[in-house]
């Protein structure tokens, strides 16, 4: 039996504290599908840009090429003179005209390399703004440095002309004693050196001021101060 006036030198062991648990949650996240890029796909928009800047690549040689040609071949414009300007038959009354005109003129080619031809020529022939008869012209070639000379002819028979104009060469008839005119052409010309040939273009060409000796009581006359250059561009 033990002492009771024995000193207590120790405590019975404490119990552990109980164990707290989180709670459990079952989560059913969704099953997302993996994707997985196409390898096929890759390989054909790889192959479409190397497409792409191929072409691209050989356009901006190709003008190049084109253009280097061009500067050292130094295309020049062709050069168009009014030789003669014959006006025949003509007749004004109630705002009609009746009237022939012929006109030479001379075509030249101060290029070196290359050559011209000449083809869908239409022509007309205007009082100021006013057209009053066209025609075509047959094609033509011209050689290097080289000057062709053509005729054209215009006819107006019956041709109705507005009151501005009608009175218009009626006053420059009175006044003057001749009528001027204004010649415009518009052909289609490739330009040709060796083997190489650029893309046809466009040329325009326009003399005006064409001064026709031909008083009230004459039905015909002639270009008045010689031949006129005329104005041309692309």
């Amino acid at each position: 039996m033990g002492d009771p006036n024995r000193p207590v030198t120790g405590y019975p062991a404490a119990q552990p504290p109980p164990a707290t648990a989180l709670p459990y949650y079952n989560n059913n996240y969704p099953y997302q599908n993996q994707h997985y890029p196409d390898p096929y796909s890759a390989q054909r928009n790889t192959f479409l840009r190397r497409v792409i800047a191929i072409l691209v690549a050989s356009t901006i040689i190709t003008g190049t090429i084109l253009f280097v040609i061009w500067l050292v071949i130094l295309p020049r414009i062709p050069e168009f003179q009014v030789d003669s300007l014959i006006i025949s038959n003509l007749n004004l009354s109630n705002s009609l005209i009746t009237a022939n005109w012929d006109l030479n003129f001379t075509a030249r080619n101060p290029n070196k390399k290359i050559t011209l031809y000449y083809d869908e020529i239409a022509s007309a022939i205007f009082y100021h703004s006013l057209s009053i008869a066209d025609t075509t012209v047959p094609p033509f070639f011209m050689d290097k440095v080289n000057e062709t000379a053509h005729k054209v002819s215009f006819v107006a028979s019956g041709a109705y002309v507005e009151k501005w104009a009608f009175d218009g060469m009626g006053k420059e008839r009175t006044e003057k004693g001749s009528v001027g005119f204004n010649v415009r052409m518009v052909a289609r010309v490739s330009f040709k050196a060796g083997a190489w040939r650029a893309r046809k273009r466009y040329l325009r060409v326009y003399c005006g001021d064409l001064l026709v000796a031909v008083a009230l009581n004459k039905s015909s006359g002639n270009l008045l101060g010689g031949s006129r250059q005329c104005r041309v561009g692309l």
